[in-house]
């Protein structure tokens, strides 16, 4: 039986690697009683997958696990298992029973919403200059920048990966690409943007939320973005 589990990471925990989240949830799986499957062989491992690793030092509300149980009485009761056994910071706050024949989440992953504020006392002197500039900088034909890698540099056009860029309340909100294909950080954007406008932010001046993990049930040329937890959802 398939389940998804859609969970937060806030606060303290948003310091622990990715690693070390897999490591605490088998733990936490075993704590909870959970009834979950185990892989055959000499090296038996719960059947446990993660749609899309979150960086150190982000937070979220939207993450996403998939895994497989032999039996559970309902997602209900599988969320409170797990939530009388979490650790500060970590909550689940949806479950749902998926078909036998659904993806997995982490195949699934095609784009993530973003929150990005400003860290207190990082703010730029002139925040209203700085979010009209943002919209400005959205606006172009093209969004270019110079990536460094250990191969060199190279010139990469974001304009195509970011599907929304927008400021509500002095909260900058961005709909990007994500997955294994195309995958655009958040921090990448803010970095286009300083290249931009000739002027670099702060070192650690915002604090970045991922709000919600999205997959595509269109196609290249018309994608339909949907979160992950009503992907394959069974109707039973």
């Amino acid at each position: 039986m398939k389940v998804r589990i859609k969970f937060t990471k806030q606060g303290p925990v948003k310091f622990i690697g990715h690693l070390d989240v897999m490591r605490y949830f088998q733990k936490a799986m075993r704590r909870a009683d959970v009834d979950i499957k185990y892989s055959e062989g000499f090296s038996p491992h719960q059947v446990m997958s993660f749609a899309a690793p979150l960086g150190v030092g982000l937070t979220s509300n939207g993450e996403y696990m998939d895994i497989e149980v032999n039996s559970m009485a309902d997602c209900n009761t599988l969320m409170n298992q797990l939530n009388d056994v979490m650790a500060d910071g970590i909550k689940i706050t949806e479950c749902h029973r998926l078909n036998d024949n659904a993806k997995n989440a982490m195949s699934l992953v095609a784009a993530a919403d973003y929150t990005v504020t400003f860290r207190e006392g990082k703010e730029p002197e002139d925040r209203k200059g700085f979010f009209d500039g943002l919209l400005a900088f959205k606006d172009q034909e093209h969004i270019l920048i110079t990536k460094k890698s250990k191969k060199g540099e190279r010139e990469v056009d974001l304009k195509n990966y970011i599907y929304q860029l927008s400021v509500c309340d002095n909260k900058i909100f961005m709909k990007i690409s994500a997955g294994s294909a195309d995958n655009l950080k958040p921090e990448l954007v803010m970095e286009a943007y300083d290249q931009w406008r000739g002027e670099a932010s702060p070192e650690f001046a915002f604090c970045i939320q991922r709000e919600e993990v999205y997959g595509n049930t269109g196609d290249e040329a018309n994608p339909v973005l949907v979160p992950l937890g009503l992907i394959g959802e069974s109707v039973e």
